[in-house]
């Protein structure tokens, strides 16, 4: 890998054999999170969703972003970061007392789609992160579409694109997970489950390369994984997000037992997003 420095920042590690532009980023500088970079995701298929919040967000004054895990009346939430969104981010329309997008509430049970922050198709995508410490929920870095399971096309609908997600306490990390829609018929799977290596500072680097030949994904500096396909032709945006297990299977209100268990106050700390373009 190459180094590509950030004057007063660590520099990021680059795939070799390429030229690299720095395009977008955010390397967490001053004490508020940019809300021109950065919206909230806090529904779920079309409803607001529990353990999502818009609080517990922090920047420490030593450029990281903070993402905490909350605890309030026994229930536990936690913030999900994106640059744009999609049809599921919006809570629908209830045709009988409310108004859909287009002013009636006739059809298109759809909310609104928030204007996209940064959207961006190709390059190389990277964070500087350091995993949270306690049991119970988890983290991801990751790219999705807005119009993600549109169609059979996943190269014209775009997929999601899993670059790092950490679930377990034991230094384990997937990478690689490909979805071109949510249903069986569009999910394309080349995960892989690997454990990092221990670091002086405790913080790693997770990125991919995505190409229209493909992805492939890094860990500091060493490659974990690659696929070709289904690649995305479209541009997508860029996740950065904590979530708290339980809430999705069954009871939707009601946090996990490991959860439970958790000992606060945790977060999930990253020092910077980047985005670079291949320069040919």
């Amino acid at each position: 890998m190459q180094e590509f420095k950030v004057d007063g920042h660590e520099p990021s590690l680059l795939p070799e054999g390429k030229k690299w532009e720095y395009v977008w980023g955010d390397e967490f500088d001053g004490d508020t999170l940019d809300r021109s970079k950065w919206s909230f995701r806090l529904n779920f298929w079309g409803r607001r969703f529990l353990p999502y919040t818009d609080q517990g967000v922090e920047l420490d004054g030593n450029s990281n972003v903070k993402i905490h895990l909350i605890e309030k009346d026994g229930q536990y939430m936690s913030a999900q970061l994106q640059t744009g969104a999609n049809s599921f981010d919006a809570p629908a329309p209830v045709y009988e007392t409310e108004t859909n997008v287009c002013g009636d509430n006739f059809f298109w049970k759809i909310g609104d789609i928030e204007k996209p922050k940064f959207m961006h198709r190709y390059g190389y995508y990277e964070v500087r992160c350091k995993l949270q410490q306690q049991q119970g929920w988890w983290s991801a870095f990751w790219l999705q579409s807005p119009s993600i399971g549109m169609s059979y096309a996943p190269a014209y609908s775009g997929v999601e694109v899993d670059i790092m997600e950490n679930f377990t306490r034991d230094g384990e990390v997937t990478s690689g997970n490909i979805f071109g829609g949510y249903g069986t018929n569009l999910q394309h799977e080349a995960r892989v489950h690997y454990h990092v290596k221990d670091t002086a500072d405790g913080y790693h680097r997770f990125g991919v390369d995505w190409s229209e030949e493909g992805y492939v994904f890094y860990c500091d500096g060493e490659e974990t994984a690659r696929t070709s396909g289904p690649v995305s032709r479209v541009e997508q945006f860029v996740l950065l997000t904590t979530e708290c297990k339980g809430y999705r299977n069954g009871n939707m209100d009601q946090p996990s037992d490991e959860l439970k268990g958790a000992v606060l106050p945790d977060c999930f700390t990253v020092d910077y997003v980047r985005v670079f373009d291949e320069i040919k």
